[in-house]
C-alpha cells in the first residue's frame, strides 16, 4: 500500500525545513558579523596618516635600520608633522650618532626621540605604547629588519591595539633568514599576557634567544 502525503503535510513539512535553514543562516551571520564588523573597521583605520614612526632598534643591525628609516621619513609628504621613536636597550652611547644620521637627513632633530628602556621587542612596544597614547598617536609607521618583521607585527597588533594605536609596518632589507615562527608564537602570548597583567612575561624569553 502506497502511503500519500497530504499537501498541507507536505507544505508544512517545507515550511520547517526552510525555517531551520534561515535559523541556520542567522546563526552563521550572528558568528561572522563581529569577524566582518572588526576587518572593516581594520580596513577604515588602516587609511589613516600614521602620525608618528616607531623603530625597533637593539641589535646589530640597528644602525642600518636608522639609516633606511632616515631615508623613508624624509621622503614622506608630512614630513614636517611626524614625530620619529626610536625603543631600544642599553646605555644609549650610540643615540647621538643616531640622532646625526636623521638630520643628515634633512629632519628636524626635535622631532626624534629615543627610548632606551626595552630589553627585548616585547618592550620595544611596552614601554613606549602608553607614552604614544598620551601624545594623541592613533597611526604609527612600525619599521624593524624584514627577518623581524612578523614577530614585531604580532606583538604589535596586542600592544598597539590595546590602545586603539593601527600601524603600517615597514620592512628594511636584509640578508637574514627570516625567524622562526616559535619567537612570534611566544612573544604574542607575551604581549596578551602584558595586556592583562602588566606583566611582560621577560623570563620567557630564555626558552629562545632574540
Amino acid at each position: 500500500m502506497v502511503l500519500k502525503i497530504q499537501p498541507s503535510r507536505r507544505r508544512k513539512r517545507l515550511r520547517d525545513k526552510s525555517s531551520r535553514k534561515f535559523s541556520s543562516s542567522i546563526k552563521i551571520l550572528t558568528l561572522i558579523s563581529p569577524l566582518l564588523l572588526w576587518f572593516s573597521y581594520k580596513q577604515i583605520r588602516s587609511c589613516e596618516t600614521p602620525q608618528a614612526v616607531l623603530m625597533l632598534g637593539g641589535s646589530t643591525s640597528a644602525l642600518e635600520r636608522e639609516k633606511f628609516t632616515a631615508k623613508f621619513v624624509s621622503q614622506q609628504p608630512n614630513l614636517e608633522n611626524l614625530e620619529i621613536w626610536i625603543s631600544s636597550g642599553g646605555s644609549g652611547k650610540y643615540n647621538n650618532y643616531a640622532r646625526e644620521i636623521f638630520i643628515k637627513a634633512g629632519i628636524n632633530s626635535e622631532k626624534i626621540h629615543f627610548d632606551n628602556q626595552a630589553v627585548d621587542t616585547v618592550t620595544n612596544f611596552t614601554t613606549l605604547v602608553d607614552e604614544l597614547k598620551a601624545r594623541g598617536v592613533t597611526s604609527v609607521y612600525l619599521i624593524t629588519s624584514d627577518y623581524h618583521i612578523r614577530r614585531a607585527q604580532v606583538i604589535g597588533e596586542v600592544v598597539l591595539g590595546s590602545r586603539g594605536i593601527v600601524f603600517k609596518s615597514v620592512a628594511v632589507p636584509s640578508q637574514q633568514s627570516p625567524e622562526p615562527i616559535e619567537k612570534a608564537i611566544r612573544d604574542g602570548a607575551r604581549a596578551i599576557l602584558w595586556v592583562i597583567t602588566g606583566n611582560t612575561g621577560k623570563n620567557f624569553s630564555r626558552y629562545f634567544s632574540h
